[in-house]
């Protein structure tokens, strides 16, 4: 009897992490792009670092939002349009300060 509740237990945790990691696939997506403009645009020197610095604290707080949502195994579609509008402000923040430069 033990066994067969331990593994259930295995079973259901198994299940929750595979699920938790597929509950926000275009949110990663996204995540994973604006990741990578910021890193050209500090390689190409449209961005400066502390420019940068500031647009990695953002991603970093949409991160935060995002493990809060998924934190009950469940991400409502009310947690998923504040994702959303978060990461379009960040979206925003980064084409702005990568065309931030006056043009001679």
């Amino acid at each position: 009897m033990k066994k067969m509740i331990t593994i259930l237990i295995i079973l259901g945790v198994s299940f929750t992490v595979i699920s938790a990691q597929t509950l926000t696939p275009k949110i990663n997506r996204t995540q994973k792009s604006q990741q990578l403009r910021i890193h050209q645009g500090v390689k190409n020197g449209e961005l400066t670092r502390r420019e940068a610095h500031r647009l990695e604290n953002q991603q970093k707080a949409v991160q935060h939002r995002k493990r809060i949502a998924k934190a009950d195994g469940v991400v409502t579609p009310g947690e998923r349009k504040q994702i959303r509008q978060e990461q379009n402000r960040a979206s925003k923040n980064i084409y702005l300060k990568k065309h931030n430069r006056i043009k001679q």
